[in-house]
């Protein structure tokens, strides 16, 4: 039973409608429109036949009634500025692991549970991307990305907007981090602003726009030369540990994370013709030996 288990998630990805573009999102969610929503005690049957028989076609059937569930997930987090066909196929593997998981003594409905782990394939794969953009401080990001809106609401903050510097330095400070990450990461998970919104002041009548409330953050000459040589000395770091992993693991790094323009998944794996499930897996090793090269070769360089 645990072999078909583990089967569900290869057998079932390969049927799964994909979105082939950018441009073919729309044809993409349109397709998922046609899987039909189960009854609860559609539902119940075909999970208890997964569980108890290893049907792995009732497998095929809860997941892709919830592939509306995973899309609509998925493009609530279009503004991270990575490849939309590579988010949903992350939330549709999360929604494969809630199927293949489930337990239905847990009394609640699968898009409950699916949900969470829905959830935490898309985290994961926003902190794999980001994890290469600043080295060393991956540790960090995870932490400003699961607790600064926790934060936020506490502190009362509850609109996106650029926090006060008072607030950064607290936010900073609790989750011992720098204030310029608790910055990125505030304006990465609010999104764009226009720096053209309204300002209303309650002591008087008077209206601002958010731009004429922005202090001058430019670094002197002295803070600039030290940062570009920083951030020299990095990429040379970086470039150098690149070396040391294969080809296809750097052509999979180069062309899926350290771009602007990243390779699908799908683009990728049919270079080499593997599943992108594989180029995923592949790509997950080499980061996690890239970062802890990086790491390994900053410290000798701090040290030396």
């Amino acid at each position: 039973m645990s072999e078909n288990k583990s089967l569900v998630l290869v057998n079932t990805e390969k049927n799964l409608p994909v979105v082939v573009q950018d441009d073919g999102l729309a044809t993409y969610l349109e397709q998922i429109k046609k899987f039909p929503v189960l009854t609860p005690e559609e539902e119940a049957r075909l999970i208890d036949d997964f569980r108890n028989n290893g049907n792995l076609e009732a497998a095929h059937k809860l997941i892709t009634s919830h592939l509306r569930l995973a899309a609509k997930i998925a493009l609530t987090y279009r503004r991270y500025g990575l490849p939309m066909q590579d988010m949903i196929s992350e939330a549709n593997m999360g929604l494969m692991q809630a199927v293949k998981r489930f337990n239905p003594d847990k009394k609640v409905r699968l898009a409950t549970y699916a949900l969470w782990w829905i959830k935490a394939a898309i985290h994961d794969y926003i902190l794999r991307s980001w994890s290469l953009v600043k080295i060393g401080t991956v540790a960090a990001q995870k932490k400003l990305f699961y607790n600064l809106g926790r934060i936020k609401a506490r502190l009362g903050i509850y609109e996106n907007k650029e926090l006060e510097p008072q607030v950064v330095k607290q936010i900073a400070h609790e989750l011992v981090v720098d204030e310029q990450e608790v910055v990125d990461m505030n304006r990465r998970i609010s999104g764009d602003k226009s720096l053209n919104t309204p300002v209303y002041h309650s002591s008087d009548d008077d209206v601002t726009e958010q731009i004429d409330m922005l202090s001058d953050g430019r670094e002197n000459i002295e803070a600039k030369v030290a940062g570009r040589e920083e951030a020299l000395m990095r990429r040379k770091i970086l470039l150098e540990c690149l070396g040391d992993l294969s080809e296809r693991e750097q052509f999979i790094v180069k062309n899926h994370v350290l771009t602007e323009a990243p390779m699908t998944l799908d683009d990728i794996g049919e270079r080499f013709h593997i599943s992108r499930e594989r180029v995923r897996q592949i790509e997950q090793r080499a980061i996690e030996k890239l970062t802890t090269a990086v790491k390994a070769k900053i410290q000798s360089e701090t040290l030396s």
